[in-house]
């Protein structure tokens, strides 16, 4: 079963945007017209409906990152490039978020994963399974909440190629888009073209094309925030830190992009891949490392991350799926999302 035949939850970016909005699309002014087709020509842009571009008032989305099926036991047998035969705790950790979720009230505006959906790299065993077991939980999100789903490097691989990337195209959508909610707009990149480009640079050369444009578009349109999503850290602590080498970008590769980034005026980078809580600041832009939903490798819980949105700021807050199932959203958040 592909993502699109997989129900209404999987509304896939296509054309670099995402349509899984009710509002639906608007029609572009030839400026921004222009500047899609100088990015990306064959993709075409992304433009927010009229509704989704202007601010009516606060509310929340719901970010996880690495649910990764197969990755607790691979962990645990200390084989981690080839183990990974069995996922059951990954599914219920998994089925334990998407219900909490669905309980929630109101309802997040979208669920977004911050990539290793699974373990398996492309061409490892196991990754038809696992990938055929995270649709069929991901199918149990209640239909009014999009899903939004980021590339981590087990979907596409530690050194990414044209094969490897269409492949999660194919299954997941787009790996690379942007998309406007509530006068937000929100990038989706693909980092590993910032981490290990070799085997595919011409893709990171037309990503680095488009996100130039979309920022473009960020500082013309006067967005509310503009938000990044991606899978590998900008930095887990300092800007100044030393390379990983695994978990953050290089130097000079995180000093770019951040530089970047906040000259668009976006606030914050949110991302997954480290399995613990991180972050940081750099400047006037948020760092935020949020750890996973499946295997932890430090001492946090399995967990989510409820992101509420106001007119002046981003508040966050990571929550154990225990303490969101029994208890949901804390009331002073729940204040905010009320303010009008």
């Amino acid at each position: 079963m592909s993502a699109a035949e997989a129900g209404g939850v999987f509304h896939r970016a296509r054309g670099r945007t995402l349509d899984a909005f009710p509002a639906g699309t608007a029609r572009p002014s030839p400026r921004e017209e222009t500047l899609a087709r100088a990015a990306e020509p064959s993709a075409g842009g992304t433009f927010c409906s009229e509704k989704e571009s202007e601010w009516k008032g606060p509310f929340y989305f719901i970010l996880g990152a690495d649910p990764q099926f197969g990755l607790m036991k691979a962990w645990s047998t200390g084989d981690c490039d080839n183990g990974g035969d069995e996922w059951e705790q990954e599914i219920r950790l998994t089925e334990q978020a998407v219900q909490a979720i669905n309980r929630l009230n109101p309802k997040p505006k979208f669920f977004v994963l911050c990539g290793d959906l699974i373990h398996a790299m492309p061409g490892k065993p196991w990754r038809t399974e696992q990938t055929e077991d995270l649709k069929r939980v991901l199918r149990t999100v209640d239909s009014a909440i999009p899903l939004v789903l980021v590339s981590g490097n087990h979907d596409i691989g530690n050194a990414p190629t044209a094969e490897t990337v269409e492949e999660f195209c194919q299954t997941w959508g787009d790996d690379y888009f942007s998309f406007w909610v509530g006068g937000i707009l929100f990038l989706v990149l693909n980092s590993q073209f910032y981490q290990n480009p070799s085997q595919c640079p011409s893709l990171k050369q037309a990503q680095d094309q488009w996100l130039d444009e979309q920022l473009s578009i960020a500082r013309q349109r006067h967005c509310q925030h503009a938000i990044v999503f991606q899978h590998i850290p900008l930095f887990l602590e300092s800007i100044e830190e030393d390379d990983d080498d695994y978990f953050n970008l290089s130097k000079p590769t995180r000093k770019k992009l951040a530089d970047k980034l906040i000259h668009a005026g976006v606030k914050v980078v949110f991302s997954g891949h480290y399995h613990r809580n991180a972050g940081g600041t750099y400047q006037n832009l948020d760092m935020v490392v949020s750890s996973a939903i499946g295997c932890q490798l430090g001492g946090d819980p399995h967990g989510l991350r409820v992101v509420v949105v106001t007119a002046e700021k981003i508040v966050h807050r990571y929550y154990s799926l225990d303490e969101l199932s029994e208890k949901g959203i804390e009331g002073d958040l729940m204040d905010l999302i009320k303010k009008k």
